[in-house]
């Protein structure tokens, strides 16, 4: 994963709400197994993308509430994956990947439709806050980006 992607991932954490920080695990999951894929030829690479991937699912797991039913069907599901995972691994093939990337995005679509129903407020307190924006110069468009930094501390 790039260090541009890694930075986006990070802004995103930081002004999430529960729902959101469930898709963008799944995101982190999807770019996880593009990596595990472009690096198939180096075996300490994919070994090392799966890994990631590995401990993205097992954030999942522990981000289940299992007082709903739901949370036990996708425990099982993370169970699957997991072990499909570890097999691709142990086995240097990247073809189950398929199936993981299958399930995982139906999962990701399934998040963020719920995701728009969630206006509850972002997990993370004194986080900082980014605007972002676009205006148009005299012959050019400009993007700009304020951050602003609170930490808990007023003057």
């Amino acid at each position: 994963m790039t260090n541009e992607r890694k930075k986006d991932f990070t802004m995103r954490i930081t002004q999430a709400n529960k729902t959101e920080m469930i898709v963008i695990l799944y995101e982190m999951v999807l770019a996880y197994l593009d990596d595990a894929e472009d690096s198939f030829e180096d075996r300490e690479a994919f070994k090392e993308s799966i890994k990631k991937t590995r401990e993205c699912m097992n954030e999942l797991m522990n981000s289940l509430d299992y007082h709903f039913e739901l949370s036990h069907m996708l425990f099982g599901l993370y169970v699957f994956i997991g072990k499909t995972l570890t097999a691709a691994v142990s086995h240097h093939v990247k073809e189950p990947l398929a199936g993981v990337r299958s399930i995982v995005g139906k999962l990701h679509d399934a998040y963020s439709e719920i995701s728009g129903q969630d206006h509850s407020g972002s997990v993370m307190e004194n986080a900082q806050t980014v605007y972002a924006g676009l205006t148009y110069g005299r012959s050019s468009l400009n993007e700009n980006c304020y951050s602003v930094v609170n930490r808990g501390y007023f003057a």
